[in-house]
């Protein structure tokens, strides 16, 4: 049916120029955006925003918040705003937007419930960075760490133990979406000889089950872990955000629990105009990955390097326009 092909996950969009119709006015709903051979570049890009405004208006499927307050960020792009390195320490490049990504640390680690003179964190290109950072950390921490986690969670967490030549155990599902918790036991007590790094989900991407992290933690000392030999690294990409606000069956994680690392999508709930998000650790933990970088003058504990220091413009101005009573709305709508 016509009406469904927007629908289509795997539907491409063509980038590359074609002869064929040149009419400057070309239908900006189509299906494929095509740049035309001839063009001039100002009426390519009014057709493609013409097209972005198209394809916005029957945006299903992902779950972002498409209420920007962006107008206000238009004369920063004219500026190269590079966060590169640790947050939390300069470097020779002056260029950057530090303030604003420390606030927006701040924020999520007190709605976190972590110690603020005991955290570390940055603002991530995605949640997908989040977890491979995550993980990353987790490993530094338990070099023979096994990964367990469920056959729901995001392809990014088994990305990462590829990445890292780590051992993988996956995890069986309930109906609901979260992880078997028998079958988790099971899989600890045949592993117990290897430290565990568990990574638990906060919303999956299809059913947004929220594994049951008290659960998971009892298990692992009932098995006979001690803390010393278990890492739990929480993907909370869209629900880590939205469950502190949630009144009903509270489900928030925060690390009051024995939690060591949290990240969360910054483009989904919150909204923004470019993929990002947060990564919340332990900073003892993190010590282990910190790297003196001699020609930055600074230190670097992060995946990228080079940070896109506009995104946190854009987090830290989105928290700034709303309350604590917007998020509790926004939640429940």
């Amino acid at each position: 049916h016509p009406s469904l092909r927007l629908l289509r996950p795997s539907h491409r969009v063509v980038m590359s120029a074609e002869k064929g119709d040149s009419s400057k006015n070309a239908n900006a709903s189509a299906s494929e955006f095509t740049i035309l051979a001839g063009e001039s570049s100002s009426d390519t890009l009014q057709r493609y925003h013409q097209y972005l405004q198209a394809r916005t208006s029957t945006h299903l499927g992902y779950p972002y918040n498409l209420d920007l307050a962006s107008e206000l960020l238009g004369p920063f792009l004219r500026f190269s705003i590079n966060n590169l390195g640790d947050p939390f320490v300069e470097s020779n490049y002056a260029v950057h937007s530090r303030p604003f990504e420390q606030n927006i640390l701040e924020f999520f680690a007190k709605l976190w419930k972590i110690p603020l003179d005991a955290y570390w964190g940055y603002v991530t290109t995605c949640g997908t960075e989040g977890n491979l950072h995550g993980i990353l950390v987790a490993r530094e921490v338990l070099p023979e760490g096994v990964l367990y986690s469920s056959v729901e969670s995001h392809y990014s967490v088994f990305k990462a133990a590829r990445f890292y030549r780590m051992k993988a155990v996956p995890i069986a599902t309930t109906y609901t979406g979260e992880m078997d918790y028998d079958e988790l036991e099971a899989k600890l007590k045949e592993g117990v000889d290897k430290p565990a790094i568990i990574n638990c989900n906060i919303g999956t991407t299809v059913k947004g089950a929220v594994d049951d992290v008290q659960r998971v933690i009892s298990i692992l000392l009932r098995v006979g872990y001690t803390r010393d030999r278990f890492y739990i690294h929480c993907d909370g990409a869209l629900f880590a955000l939205m469950l502190p606000f949630v009144d009903e069956h509270n489900k928030a994680v925060d690390f009051e629990m024995q939690i060591d690392s949290m990240s969360v999508s910054g483009h989904k709930f919150l909204g923004c105009p470019m993929p990002c998000g947060v990564i919340i650790h332990w900073k003892k933990n993190v010590d282990k990955v910190a790297q003196s970088i001699e020609y930055l003058n600074s230190v670097d504990c992060t995946i990228m390097g080079s940070r896109n220091g506009q995104a946190p413009l854009c987090m830290w101005l989105q928290l700034q326009q709303k309350s604590l009573e917007c998020f509790t709305r926004d939640v429940k709508l």
